[in-house]
């Protein structure tokens, strides 16, 4: 998560799938201000984890994209230009899931785009 915070991603939310998937425990779902900061926070991410000895199973999305989806088997980080992930709205699909609560800078808690 700190590599995230590093390259500015905000607004992220833990959900806790755990009882309501069969794929995966956790979806961790942050927020860019572009489409070259979710290139930018998805690399910094895979590099923190591989660092650690953990590769992704797979990657979706990356280049150019508006979104990119980051499979650890157990956690799926999806990373979303801002106004896509307001547009799919993981977090309403999965409204009965549990939201984890996380330590936020307050400045990346929530913020308000021009």
């Amino acid at each position: 998560m700190a590599a995230a915070f590093t390259k500015n991603a905000y607004q992220p939310v833990l959900l806790d799938v755990t009882s309501l998937s069969s794929y995966a425990d956790f979806i961790l779902v942050l927020s860019a201000r572009s489409v070259r900061q979710v290139e930018a926070i998805s690399e910094a991410i895979q590099h923190e984890l591989k660092a650690g000895g953990t590769d992704p199973l797979g990657v979706e999305g990356g280049r150019g994209g508006q979104w990119t989806l980051l499979d650890y088997n157990d956690v799926v980080i999806h990373v979303f230009h801002h106004p896509i992930r307001e547009h799919y709205d993981l977090e309403g699909f999965w409204s009965d899931a549990v939201r984890i609560d996380l330590e936020v800078p307050p400045e990346l808690r929530v913020v308000q785009l021009a």
